[in-house]
């Protein structure tokens, strides 16, 4: 399993962290702060026997990445990718068909902690993010997710479109987001199921489309063309949880 040391910045990122049992190695609190949830972070920290350091504004501005640490930054154990496999381990353990979200070049990591938080809203089991070409787990993407990166894994491939070949044999369908496509209301999204969504400003690559199933359209009524990616990545999450919700 690929690893990397992790950053958590801001009040719900860091008591998320908390409660889903990572293990917070050193934990930096704005001297004198007095707020109900950093007493709460505070009394965590103490609990699980977390380094605990008060310090200045200026040295919390100085370690944070973000600029946005609302007077809290903690530094995690070392954050862990997961596979392909326990991901779809996951869904099995839930007798749950396969729901992945799978980021083709996904670089603004906004939007790639956005949609690690809407995967989780939505019941998906994993995200799946390539390892060129795209942004991975930072600080940012961290607080982004307001925490559901604890609860959602997200895995690294090589080749997003072999993998998609290699699931495809799995038994299951794919269907990506494109301006182009079908209506998404028209298309059964039921079943063991793969969205994926394109680069911010590309859309999918055209191997990666040619390797879909399905190719959905999001109907829009205003002048501009496209929605930003982790809105698309929502509106079409949430389409395959209605339909999967009218045939459960």
């Amino acid at each position: 399993m690929e690893t990397q040391e992790l950053r958590i910045e801001g009040r719900n990122a860091v008591l998320e962290a908390f409660r889903s049992g990572k293990t917070i190695d050193k934990l930096y609190v704005l001297d004198g702060a007095q707020e109900g949830s950093i007493r709460t972070i505070v009394r965590e920290a103490k609990r699980q026997g977390t380094i605990l350091s008060f310090v200045t504004k200026e040295r919390l501005d100085q370690i944070s990445e973000t600029k946005k640490h609302q007077g809290v930054i903690a530094f995690a154990a070392a954050y862990g990718y997961a596979t392909v496999d326990e991901i779809l381990a996951r869904a099995d353990e839930k007798g749950e068909d396969p729901f992945l979200i799978l980021l083709d070049g996904i670089e603004d990591p906004h939007n790639l902690g956005a949609i690690i938080r809407t995967a989780n809203l939505a019941g998906a089991h994993g995200v799946i993010i390539p390892k060129r070409r795209a942004v991975g787990l930072t600080a940012v993407v961290a607080k982004a997710s307001s925490g559901a990166l604890n609860y959602t894994p997200v895995a690294k491939v090589t080749n997003l479109t072999n993998e998609i070949e290699r699931l495809k044999d799995q038994g299951i369908w794919f269907v990506c987001a494109d301006t182009d496509g079908d209506a998404m209301y028209s298309l059964n999204l039921t079943g063991p199921i793969g969205l994926v969504i394109g680069n911010e400003g590309e859309g999918v690559s055209r191997l990666v489309k040619e390797s879909c199933d399905y190719i959905a359209s999001i109907p829009v009524r205003g002048e501009i063309e496209s929605l930003n990616a982790s809105v698309a990545a929502g509106v079409l999450a949430y389409e395959i949880v209605r339909q999967r919700g009218l045939t459960s």
